[in-house]
């Protein structure tokens, strides 16, 4: 059985998710506060993390960032207000491996956590594998970009999400491929996670991000990786 933990301070917005996690057969722990949540986690594991942004005390950034920076990597899914792109990108900058605005589909959510439980399965099974290019090593067993003595620390979704353009080089990615088999989601939903994952990831791997030369953008289709 799977473990969730729902860090959510809207006691009607947690008793909602909490009835329908355990529908689908989830072992649920709630928290109400930041604080709470990290001492849950120092205490006892979960496989996953859905973590509301605005909290009292500490914010779900912040919840994201202290977890990331402790070695934790759960498969963190950030519930935002306003799914602003700035926002965004500062969740995923915190640590979170994907986001849903408020107000959400309950069965987009859903979908959308078991398709960070399939990411992390995938890879934990994935054979040791290191892709090196233009002096740039990308270490998918320890999610880590090592480049010029410095080592960029990637989430389990960024991760996913490189690979599988890597292994496709040269081939244009329809974002709905990428929504379907990173996301693993396969609903019609917003993309717009897909985009700030890559603006995310140029920052990590092109010399000018803003000009980009290995994740291409094709307009009005997805993208592709040239190494």
């Amino acid at each position: 059985m799977n473990r969730v933990l729902i860090v959510e301070d809207e006691a009607h917005i947690a008793d909602g998710l909490r009835f329908n996690f355990e529908a689908e057969g989830f072992d649920v722990e709630v928290a109400e506060n930041g604080e709470e949540a990290l001492a849950i986690l120092a205490k006892q594991s979960s496989d996953v993390l859905v973590l509301d942004v605005m909290l009292p005390g500490i914010s779900g950034f912040d919840v994201a960032r202290t977890l990331r920076d402790q070695g934790n990597f759960i498969p963190t899914l950030m519930l935002t207000a306003r799914g602003r792109p700035d926002d965004v990108i500062k969740g995923f900058e915190s640590g979170a491996d994907d986001y849903l605005a408020k107000p959400f589909d309950l069965s987009i959510l859903l979908a959308r956590v078991r398709g960070l439980l399939r990411r992390r399965e995938w890879m934990t099974q994935t054979p040791k594998n290191v892709f090196t290019f233009q002096g740039r090593e990308i270490d998918f067993d320890n999610l880590e970009i090592r480049s010029k003595g410095e080592t960029l620390t990637l989430t389990r979704m960024e991760a996913g999400l490189l690979k599988y353009l890597i292994e496709r080089q040269g081939r244009t990615v329809p974002r709905k491929e990428l929504l379907e088999e990173v996301w693993g989601v396969h609903e019609d939903t917003d993309t717009r996670a897909i985009d700030n994952f890559i603006v995310r990831l140029r920052r990590h791997l092109e010399e000018e991000p803003s000009q980009p030369q290995h994740l291409i953008t094709v307009r009005g289709v997805g993208y592709k990786f040239v190494a």
